[in-house]
């Protein structure tokens, strides 16, 4: 899992392939998840600013996102 710098957001890994969002304050996952892995996501990373995520996943991969754009 990994915070955003100011603590608003989390990012969890999932063993359905996918990464969610959520906000902390609320409780509540941002949207739906993020797909692209094709096997449980292990681990979750972010960079200094939290705007790039790095999901590592069982299918030997990890993948960048961009975090406000939703997209890899």
């Amino acid at each position: 899992m990994a915070f955003n710098p100011n603590g608003t957001m989390l990012a969890t890994a999932d063993g359905d392939e996918t990464v969610r969002l959520w906000d902390v304050a609320a409780r509540h996952p941002l949207g739906q998840p993020l797909k692209g892995h094709t096997g449980p996501v292990t681990g979750v990373a972010s960079n200094r600013d939290g705007a790039i995520l790095a999901p590592g996943s069982q299918d030997r991969t990890v993948q960048l996102w961009d975090v406000a754009a939703r997209r890899r």
